[in-house]
């Protein structure tokens, strides 16, 4: 048996994701066969607690949907026109005592960006740099989700009417003892925050704005309050 989160947009506010840890039968292997044989006994179990409609972003969905969903392959283009997976983004985006940030991973393939070995031998990850902007690595995943959200929110018109359909979100590689970030949390983060009517330019013009956002417990402040910023998008 093993134990792997559902993501499932909270309309309710803050923090705009509830989290559903399942139980299910996982099948041994890797292969995709055997990968869609586990997401699919996940969703069977989830569907038993009630979440009826899962879609797994991930590459080894059953679904081409969720397939392009994957971080891998969702692109994200700047200002300036470069166009690179939200994967080489994240990658590229690392600030390290002893190095980076690696620019040059931006043009690479997802796999290289992710595999690179500058980033296992530069030290302890300190920051983040996207577009000459820094990012904090606290809250931990926020760099990551805010990356996902932009490359959601610049094909807004073309995904939301099926993103919109799924009552969760899955990740069948995410396991959350041995990682922080996880494209099906942040696909149901926009989903919510899109609800919620909280998906706008401000998010991306203004980094203070959306880290207040995700900190937020209340009713959320206005943005008159947060200082003018460089705009990215």
């Amino acid at each position: 048996m093993a134990n792997r989160p559902i993501f499932i947009p909270d309309f309710n506010g803050f923090p705009y994701v509830d989290t559903i840890d399942i139980e299910f039968k996982w099948h041994p292997g890797f292969a995709k066969s055997q990968m869609q044989k586990t997401i699919l006994s996940l969703h069977e179990a989830a569907k038993k607690q009630g979440i009826a409609s899962i879609l797994e972003i991930s590459r080894k969905s059953a679904s081409q949907f969720g397939v392009s969903l994957s971080a891998f392959n969702l692109p994200l283009e700047t200002p300036h026109g470069q166009k690179m997976s939200v994967e080489c983004a994240y990658q590229g985006s690392k600030v390290f005592e002893n190095g980076g940030p690696y620019h040059d991973l931006y043009s690479a393939s997802s796999r290289a960006a992710k595999t690179d070995k500058r980033l296992q031998n530069s030290g302890e990850l300190i920051a983040f740099n996207f577009c000459g902007e820094d990012f904090s690595t606290e809250p931990k995943t926020a760099f990551y989700d805010w990356l996902y959200i932009t490359a959601l929110y610049q094909k807004k018109k073309d995904l939301m009417p099926e993103l919109e359909t799924y009552q969760g979100f899955s990740d069948i590689v995410f396991n959350p003892n041995r990682s922080l970030n996880c494209q099906a949390r942040a696909a149901a983060l926009f989903v919510s925050l899109s609800k919620n009517g909280l998906i706008d330019k401000q998010i991306f013009r203004n980094k203070d704005y959306y880290l207040a956002l995700l900190n937020e417990k209340k009713q959320f402040p206005p943005i008159e309050q947060f200082g003018q910023q460089i705009s990215l998008f």
